[in-house]
């Protein structure tokens, strides 16, 4: 009995004495735990940072698109104007304009009616749709054909000019009625009215009118049809090639021979 009591006081004191020093250890096993998580993460971050440290320092390439300028009004118009003369249009082939003494007075449709004999019903806006099967239309300018608008903006009914004279490819001259402008009356008949082509494709789809008695001064541009040729569907113009008139439209077809007339005519004049 003496015995297992000093062992159990024995075991009592330094139980007790080991308790504090296993506690300790502990203690300090976990500090140095915290202290080395705070280090790596420190060390994981590092990649991260030096990742975007380089990524924000790395110049970045500029795109090398350019802004799309605009092209002004009176450039696009003048561009128009001074280009070259192609050899097609050196002999106006076409028909002629008819006289008209009517000058004042007359909107656009009779006018051109007067001036071409041509028989196309409708308002302006509606000629190039009422002219299908009857008269050959396209995207080429050509003497004494009609050049159609369509409605758009302020002009509600539509426009039709004749072409009097082709300048080049993007520059005609035409004869209508009824174009207001700077000093013109309304229902004033004019001739020789510069028109230019400022399509894209160079197709007459969109033109710009002068303005006035200016034949230096160009207005908005306008949308157009095209071109509504004085001759039945089917039928080719006339090609002129030096003095000669090649005719290349059908032999047999009356109004062929006429057309070729009336081209003979126009090119004496």
């Amino acid at each position: 009995m003496r015995a297992r009591s000093a062992l159990v006081f024995l075991s009592v004191i330094f139980g007790a004495a080991t308790f504090p020093v296993a506690d300790a250890a502990a203690n300090q096993r976990q500090s140095q735990k915290q202290a080395r998580a705070p280090q790596a993460t420190a060390q994981q971050a590092a990649p991260a940072r030096a990742t975007a440290q380089r990524s924000q320092s790395r110049p970045v390439a500029a795109r090398s698109v350019q802004p799309r300028m605009a092209i002004a009004p009176q450039e696009q118009a003048q561009a128009a104007l001074l280009t070259p003369a192609v050899a097609r249009f050196a002999g106006q082939p076409g028909t002629p304009i008819l006289p008209v003494s009517i000058s004042s007075g007359l909107s656009c449709v009779p006018f051109a009616r007067m001036a071409t004999g041509m028989n196309i019903s409708g308002d302006a806006r509606q000629w190039w749709h009422n002219a299908a099967g009857t008269y050959a239309r396209g995207q080429h300018p050509e003497r004494g054909a009609i050049l159609s608008f369509p409605a758009s903006g302020g002009m509600s009914r539509g426009h039709v000019a004749v072409v009097s004279r082709v300048v080049n490819a993007r520059t005609i001259e035409i004869d209508h009625s009824n174009w207001a402008g700077p000093g013109i009356r309304r229902g004033t008949v004019m001739r020789g009215v510069r028109v230019v082509d400022v399509s894209d494709r160079n197709d007459w789809t969109a033109v710009r009118v002068q303005v006035g008695h200016d034949s230096d001064t160009f207005g908005r541009t306008y949308p157009t049809h095209g071109f509504i040729y004085n001759r039945p569907v089917g039928e080719r113009t006339l090609l002129v090639r030096g003095p000669a008139l090649q005719e290349v439209a059908m032999a047999s077809s009356p109004h062929a021979r006429l057309h070729m007339i009336r081209a003979a005519e126009a090119l004496a004049d």
